[in-house]
């Protein structure tokens, strides 16, 4: 018998089930907080939030209570990766500014490694909810669009950064993502550290540098 052509549609719904560290800076200065959504590698999977606090911002924030944004650090679950969770990490900020002070001109999206390549498929998705974007040690894979999709970044200020004695994820992983970016007239540039591995993030962090440039982007105000 030969084969028949059929067409299926399903409306199919799904629960998310994200534990998250949610910071609000005490005091604050203006009625509306910038905001950081900060993604982890993958080494930080799992159910137990103290592991997210072992990089990037987390590790700033327990640090400095203090830090002048309001950061939102969720836990990826197990077996699973960030870019498969880019309508859950929406909805995650969307909750959060229901209840938190955030000014949407200055949502930030920034992660290392694994959250490296959840940055750049967040950002790529949903472009318009972002002033700036810093992918650290990261890329994109070919499996979700890139580095075509790239592209839908080029109106998003993004700063990345990358050892370039990594190992783990290679260079060009981040370099071939910016330099298409920049051929496509986005606003984005590369730290590279020559003696870095695939720690890029520990520096990165650490640099008052970085703030200072996140809090001079706003949605539609790029510096």
């Amino acid at each position: 018998m030969a084969q028949t052509a059929h067409q299926f549609s399903h409306e199919i719904r799904r629960t998310a089930h994200l534990g998250y560290l949610l910071h609000v800076p005490p005091n604050p200065i203006s009625e509306r907080l910038p905001l950081i959504l900060f993604l982890h590698g993958a080494g930080e999977r799992g159910n137990d939030l103290q592991k997210v606090k072992i990089h990037g911002i987390p590790k700033v924030v327990e640090a400095n209570p203090a830090f002048p944004f309001i950061t939102i650090s969720p836990q990826c679950p197990e077996g699973t990766s960030w870019p498969l969770l880019v309508d859950e990490l929406a909805a995650l900020v969307g909750e959060v500014e229901r209840d938190q002070p955030v000014d949407p001109s200055r949502r930030y999206l920034t992660g290392l490694s694994m959250g490296g390549y959840g940055s750049w498929a967040l950002g790529s998705a949903r472009p318009e909810m972002w002033a700036a974007m810093v992918p650290i040690c990261g890329g994109g894979s070919w499996l979700f669009g890139f580095p075509e999709r790239v592209v839908s970044l080029a109106g998003t200020p993004v700063w990345a950064f990358h050892g370039a004695k990594d190992n783990v994820v290679p260079l060009r992983e981040s370099s071939i993502l910016v330099e298409r970016l920049q051929k496509a007239g986005g606003n984005a540039k590369l730290t590279v550290y020559p003696e870095a591995d695939h720690d890029s993030w520990t520096q990165t962090y650490a640099d008052p540098e970085l703030y200072r440039w996140l809090l001079e982007q706003r949605k539609g105000c790029a510096v």
